[in-house]
């Protein structure tokens, strides 16, 4: 079952054949790079399950040859600009995962030996004890968190393997004081759950406090395994499942049971709504709506690479 906050998945290596992929989202062109398949978070809204990972959420694959990787394709690129780098964008680069294997340690060093900007996004407090391996790239890097949600009742039912935000606000703060540009995504924003003037304004409050700069947000997109599990966290949260399936069929204009496996996008007038309101709220508080912005380099193989740092912190340093 996928609600189980207690279970323990299992890891084990694989190797891969590539590890930078491209991608385009609206204006914004990058690269992704996943080191580990599979997340010990166990977020119910997940987008990454699915067919191709069916065990996603109990056995975690590290791809162990994904610094090698890494090193050797930004070695063999050809001249020309490469675009920024998302870790993670299928995972989470800081799960518990990262302390057995450091995969993301090692790409991180790596991406900054060849000045190479990147963005990395976790919901994980275990970030911390990388802090003075980003504050040291702190003008070519942005560290972007996801929150959903301050209610800690409703965080344990969407996404019971994360950290309170109460936790991550208080990492967030540490990384702004040392100049580390802060961004916090909230997303999933999940109809009739979290999308209450509370949770918004308590995330947007908290956002401010500790130093963040942007602060942007989507709503939940939902697939026929998502809504599975949707259903399963209405039972745990309490409410009227009826009703809440109800609103949802008429919010995103399907019903039961959905046989399809295309993401369905909330009512647009519902979101357009919402969105100007976030909008409004988070440039009230000094903030800026939108996507953090970094830009690729231009790469020339001829370049000479600095050296970094081998020292490493290890747990104590940030527990």
């Amino acid at each position: 079952m996928w609600y189980n906050k207690n279970s323990v998945p299992t890891f084990d290596n694989k190797t891969s054949k590539s590890i930078l992929h491209p991608f385009t989202f609206g204006k914004y062109r990058g690269h992704t790079l996943n080191v580990y398949q599979g997340c010990q978070h166990r977020c119910g809204y997940c987008y990454a399950t699915y067919e191709w990972s069916p065990e996603f959420y109990d056995k975690i694959y590290a791809k162990s040859n994904a610094p090698e990787l890494l090193e050797n394709e930004i070695r063999k690129w050809r001249s020309g600009t490469i675009e920024p780098v998302m870790i993670s964008s299928a995972t989470d680069s800081y799960q518990p995962a990262e302390l057995k294997f450091e995969l993301t340690r090692k790409c991180v060093n790596i991406l900054q030996k060849y000045n190479i900007p990147y963005y990395v996004f976790t919901k994980s407090s275990l970030i911390y004890r990388d802090l003075e391996l980003h504050e040291r790239y702190k003008d070519n890097c942005f560290i972007v968190w996801s929150i959903t949600t301050c209610n800690e009742n409703i965080r344990r039912c969407l996404e019971p393997g994360t950290p309170p935000a109460s936790i991550m606000f208080k990492i967030i703060r540490n990384f702004a004081n040392r100049g580390v540009r802060c961004a916090v995504n909230i997303d999933p924003i999940v109809p009739l759950i979290t999308d209450s003037f509370e949770n918004i304004n308590t995330i947007i409050t908290n956002c401010r406090a500790a130093g963040v700069k942007n602060v942007f947000g989507a709503f939940l997109r939902i697939r026929f395994d998502i809504w599975k599990r949707m259903k399963i966290v209405f039972k745990l949260l309490n409410v009227d499942s009826d009703l809440f399936v109800t609103n949802y069929n008429k919010l995103y204009n399907f019903t039961d049971p959905i046989r399809h496996d295309y993401n369905l996008r909330i009512d647009r007038n519902y979101e357009i709504d919402f969105m100007q309101n976030l909008e409004k709220k988070i440039r009230e508080n000094g903030m800026t709506f939108d996507f953090p912005s970094l830009k690729g380099i231009s790469y020339n193989k001829n370049l000479k690479f600095k050296n970094v740092d081998k020292n490493q912190l290890t747990l104590t340093n940030y527990v």
